[in-house]
Parts: structure tokens; sequence; C-alpha cells
């Protein structure tokens, strides 16, 4: 499989190498220095492309790869304001596009015990729900993109709150997600349901990238030759 790897930073150099020993093709490497470069690719020299850029670059990204007829496998976050009308353009060209914020198939199995816990635990409101979410100090986005997936598998379940909110916790209406940027950590995620009397926590501790990598190549293996929108939960059958 020709695969193209727009952005080349940690993750995309981790899944190059993944891909390589698995007997892929790269098709080409994309990154802020050579970005023009991207119009030369198409479904003569690709088969599918892996993109985890910025959120400023993501969207034009995605929609070059629909427009085109390239398959396109999106890990960026922070730019979901735009995540329906990537849906249109998929649909309008039958293309094919899979998104997650979340490529790990730990992290997959994270949110659906989370959707789980909160359909039973909202029914004991004396206990306060809230997330934390700790990355490195590169990533640009607060809250993070598994932050947020996981704060909506949560409020489909408490209808009384009020969406999420970043680092507010004096918004008793809202979920509150904490961002933390420390040195060195891939990405720490813990829901917490706290009572006077007690605690309950859920949470996600990723030791490398290899995770995220390794379901991003298995995304695109699964979505070469099929058409459609998808995520992980259709992937993991979940």
């Amino acid at each position: 499989m020709r695969i193209l790897l727009i952005g080349y930073g940690k993750m995309g150099k981790t899944i190059e190498q993944m891909a390589l020993a698995k007997g892929h093709q790269i098709a080409g490497t994309i990154d802020h220095t050579n970005a023009e470069t991207l119009q030369n690719y198409s479904p003569a020299n690709t088969d599918v492309a892996i993109e985890f850029t910025h959120p400023e670059a993501a969207f034009a990204n995605i929609s070059y790869c629909l427009t085109q007829g390239i398959p396109v496998v999106s890990g960026s976050t922070g730019w979901l304001d735009r995540y329906s009308e990537a849906v249109d353009l998929c649909q309008e060209n039958k293309g094919a596009f899979f998104y997650a914020s979340n490529y790990s198939v730990g992290v997959n199995l994270f949110f659906h015990f989370n959707e789980y816990i909160a359909s039973k635990m909202q029914a004991y409101r004396d206990y306060s729900v809230s997330i934390r979410e700790i990355h490195h100090l590169q990533k640009v986005d607060k809250p993070s993109g598994t932050g947020i997936t996981t704060a909506e598998g949560i409020l489909a379940s408490y209808p009384t709150l009020q969406g999420w909110a970043a680092d507010d916790n004096s918004n008793k209406s809202k979920l509150n997600i904490i961002s933390e940027r420390e040195p060195d950590v891939v990405g720490t995620h813990i829901v917490t349901y706290e009572s006077e009397v007690d605690k309950i926590e859920l949470g996600h501790i990723a030791h490398s990238r290899s995770g995220f990598a390794e379901g991003a190549l298995m995304a695109a293996e699964w979505l070469k030759d099929r058409q459609g929108v998808y995520g992980m939960k259709d992937m993991l059958n979940l």
C-alpha cells in the first residue's frame, strides 16, 4: 500500500517506521517546509493518506484528499468546528474519510468503558464528575481532542450538564476538563467521580506514541477500498 504522510513530526515518523516494517511504501512525506507539494499526489501514486498536522492546516489537507479521491485518515485535533464540512465533502465526492481524536486501541476501549460508567453514574447525583488530561509541552490544543471526546461520552448521559468547560471548576453547570502540560508526557486522561465519602476513577496512561501510530496504520489498512465516513468504533466493532 502506498501511504502519503501529511505531517512528518514524531507521529508521522513513527508511522513511517511501522509502515515500512509491514511492507508498505511511503508515497511521500509533507510538512510545513514543503506543504505546496501536496498537489502532486493523487490516486495515481497514493492509496491512502494519513494526516497528523496542526489545527489551522488540517481541514485544507483533508479537503484536498477528499476532492482528489484519496482516502484519508486524520488524527489532527482542534479543527472539529469544520468536521461537518469534511463529512459533506466526503459524501459529495463519494470518498473515504476516517477520523479519530485518538487512534490507540486502549484509548478507544477507555472511551467505550467511559460511556458505560457515565450511563450508570448519572443516577447517583452525590458524585460530581470531572476530567483531567495531561500532555507534553508541545501539544498545541487545550483541551486535547481525546479529552473532548471523553467529555462527549459523559455528557450523553448527563442532560443536566450544559456542555463542557476548560479549566473552570467554578461553573457547576458544565463538565470541567482540566488541562495540564508537562515535559515528556505522552498522554494521560482521567475521569473522576467524587462524593464526600469516596472517589471513583477511570484512567488511561499512554507509555509511548507507538499505540497511536499502530492504530492509525490499522485504520489506513482498513479504510483502503472503502467508501464513507468512519471512526474507531466502526473498525473495532464497539
